[in-house]
């Protein structure tokens, strides 16, 4: 998917710089500057011929510095950055219901896609919503193709709505069962004792479970919640719909606030319902 900027200032170049500076004295002049005391008498031909070429070679080094950094700056990686732009404007709209378009992920949208440790997936949401940015320590780009811990694909939001998001979690981290289907994992309790917090972004109670179900499509089979949460960093209203594939456990989390909720709960469970892989 495209993105619309790059990161002004990344962790990366920022500990170059960091580095860069604290190995000078606060009160030494740039490197680029040459400082040479005035000789006592004319300099020889030699002596000019050294200074020239000192002066060339700090300048050439600057130069490269500059081209290194700039080079890091642009390597942000793109699965961290977002469209700025609501999604009506580039998906297209969903055959089920013209009024939501249809985000269907690919390999160009995140790290875990492009190294096929997740299944694509799609779902419905309003064309008003915007794409927001993962954090790459979010993203798994760090850690693929093997990561240890959950990792989330995309989010999504609108400020008036609530948000979504997809997490995907390593299959081993909750069974040692290759290939495990979601029934293979446990009950529906049981996996979201597990991933509760990565619905919530903080703690998971068992008592803030009001609802769980069981759904088939085809021969997948997927787990859904209904959650009231109110010390989630999400929201305190949560759904979340999880299935498995190959190596991997797919959670879609829609959250709002108790002031998104009351208008846009349908929307909320429209979405839900149309999350697939």
């Amino acid at each position: 998917m495209a993105n619309a900027s790059v990161a002004p200032f990344t962790p990366l170049l920022a500990s170059v710089v960091s580095t860069a500076a604290s190995s000078r004295s606060p009160s030494s002049p740039p490197e680029s500057i040459s400082v040479v005391a005035t000789p006592s008498k004319p300099l020889d031909n030699n002596h000019r011929h050294s200074v020239h070429k000192y002066c060339f070679l700090a300048r050439r080094r600057d130069l490269l510095a500059g081209v290194s950094l700039s080079a890091i700056l642009w390597k942000e990686p793109l699965s961290s950055l977002a469209r700025e732009v609501e999604v009506g404007a580039y998906l297209p709209p969903s055959p089920a219901d013209p009024s939501f378009v249809v985000f269907e992920a690919t390999s160009k949208d995140t790290p875990a896609l492009r190294a096929g440790n997740v299944q694509p997936y799609k779902f419905m949401l309003p064309p008003t919503w915007k794409q927001t940015r993962v954090a790459n320590i979010l993203s798994g780009n760090y850690c693929q193709p093997k990561c240890a811990e959950p990792w989330v694909e995309v989010k999504f939001e609108d400020e008036k709505q609530g948000k979504v998001q997809i997490v995907a979690s390593p299959l081993v981290r909750l069974t040692n069962k290759p290939n495990a289907t979601i029934e293979d994992i446990g009950s529906p309790e049981k996996l979201i004792a597990s991933l509760g917090p990565f619905v919530t972004g903080n703690t998971f109670d068992p008592d803030e479970l009001l609802e769980a179900s069981v759904d088939k499509l085809g021969d997948q089979t997927y787990y859904k919640y209904e959650l009231e949460t109110p010390f989630a960093l999400t929201g305190s209203h949560n759904l979340a719909k999880a299935t498995a594939k190959g190596n991997t456990v797919i959670l879609f989390v829609a959250s709002a606030n108790d002031k998104q909720w009351p208008v846009s709960q349908k929307i909320l469970r429209a979405m839900l319902d149309s999350f697939q892989i």
